[in-house]
């Protein structure tokens, strides 16, 4: 496999991602933090760096634009539900188990 057919593999699979991600509005950012380490605001920072990385300087409501699909505060608004002492506890819990 070439360079370029794994760099169009993996963009494959991050659109794939990105998507599904959108699709799931009903899984809340805190717990893909407390079950995977990461949730939609860490992608799109991670989305902002390689943009910065590549000579494509990117703002962070441009990146999460990207990723969420839609402005982040619009999203924030149709989506988002407070944490509750539960997600908050396991959300500790996580952080101590992995640094």
């Amino acid at each position: 496999m070439t360079d370029t057919d794994t760099t169009a593999l993996e963009a494959a699979a991050f659109r794939r991602l990105v998507q599904h991600l959108q699709q799931r509005s009903d899984v809340q950012n805190i717990d893909l933090m407390i079950l995977a380490g990461f949730c939609r605001n860490c992608l799109s920072n991670w989305y902002q760096e390689a943009a910065d990385a590549a000579g494509t300087p990117m703002d962070k409501d441009q990146a999460r634009e990207i990723i969420y699909g839609m402005p982040f505060a619009e999203w924030k608004r149709r989506h988002q539900a407070e944490a509750t002492p539960e997600q908050l506890a396991a959300f500790a819990a996580a952080q101590r188990a992995h640094p």
